[in-house]
């Protein structure tokens, strides 16, 4: 199966290979993407090789049901966040076991075998509303962790609070997993030392509850009040099944079956070249029964061992949960 071959992927050949097959899969069945591949005069047999591949504005998830014909019924439907009034991605997922083994591959690929973690999350205005792709990932990873002290931590602050310092007195390994409007309200009204066996893993956004503040002030304050040298992220959202993470510094790296490249801002089918700043275009191979070439509205560089740097996001874009002030 194609889903096989994508989770298997080990070098660039690979994954080259991998989306061409994934391209023709979605030319044929992917509708909306096959009309706007055809409006920019693109064909299947004009596609020779990964730098021929269009890149779908990431807003057409807002306005077409984003799916490929070969899915007789859908799974789950994840929404994305917004302000009130505004309109929301929808992500129509047929299959979530490839979600679910994205996302668990993905995160043992970076920090290996979660059971050995007890996942704290902190996800306010996630959990507080219906369709969070992220809240589905986190509540499997605390299912999987199979940790008695795993757990969401909704209004029980006090409570995380105390859970945090006596596992870090035991000496546990720890991912706190939060938005970050919520770990900034952590650190400003408790005074919490950890140490760096914890990961402390930011997702993005202030969802309206505070002002905007750039990665590296943001990271600089969770950094002084957590008393840790490096908080981690990641990067997703609701038109992906896969994420990328930063281990710290504001850098990001994808896993073997996702890869990023930078666009013109000006001129969006022209690509850059490295150290560049623009528009940031995703492959991300899990979405297979969707669509797996994105362009976003986040903008970055990438440097040349693939890695991902955010800058931002382009003025006219929606507020979103990842959303960070351009710098």
């Amino acid at each position: 199966m194609l889903t096989d071959t994508i989770f298997s992927i080990q070098n660039n050949t690979d994954f080259e290979r991998s989306a061409l097959r994934v391209f023709n899969h979605q030319y044929n069945n992917t509708l909306t993407y096959q009309r706007f591949c055809n409006l920019l005069g693109v064909t299947k047999s004009s596609v020779k090789h990964i730098d021929d591949i269009p890149f779908l504005p990431i807003q057409f998830f807002k306005q077409e049901k984003i799916v490929s014909t070969t899915q007789s019924s859908i799974s789950k439907i994840f929404t994305s966040s917004g302000t009130t009034g505004s309109v929301t991605s929808k992500h129509y997922v047929s299959d979530l076991n490839i979600y679910e083994k994205s996302f668990r591959r993905g995160f043992q690929h970076f920090y290996g075998d979660i059971t050995e973690f007890i996942v704290l999350a902190l996800l306010p205005s996630y959990l507080e509303r219906e369709g969070s792709s992220l809240i589905y990932m986190a509540e499997k990873l605390i299912e999987d962790s199979n940790q008695p002290e795993s757990g969401f931590y909704l209004h029980e602050t006090q409570k995380l609070v105390k859970t945090l310092q006596e596992l870090v007195a035991k000496g546990k390994k720890i991912l706190l997993l939060g938005v970050s409007f919520a770990l900034l309200d952590l650190v400003e009204n408790f005074d919490i030392k950890l140490n760096d066996s914890v990961v402390v893993m930011e997702t993005g956004g202030m969802k309206g509850r505070r002002k905007e503040m750039i990665r590296q002030e943001l990271h600089q304050t969770l950094k002084d009040g957590f008393g840790i040298s490096q908080i981690h992220s990641e990067y997703g959202m609701t038109e992906l099944l896969s994420q990328a993470y930063s281990k710290g510094h504001g850098i990001f790296y994808c896993p073997p079956w996702m890869k990023v490249s930078i666009r013109d801002p000006e001129d969006p089918l022209t690509i850059l070249d490295i150290n560049k700043t623009g528009g940031i275009n995703i492959i991300d191979l899990a979405n297979i029964n969707s669509c797996s070439f994105i362009a976003t509205q986040d903008l970055g560089k990438i440097y040349n061992d693939g890695s991902l740097e955010i800058l931002g996001r382009f003025d006219h874009s929606d507020i979103r949960g990842c959303n960070l002030m351009a710098l």
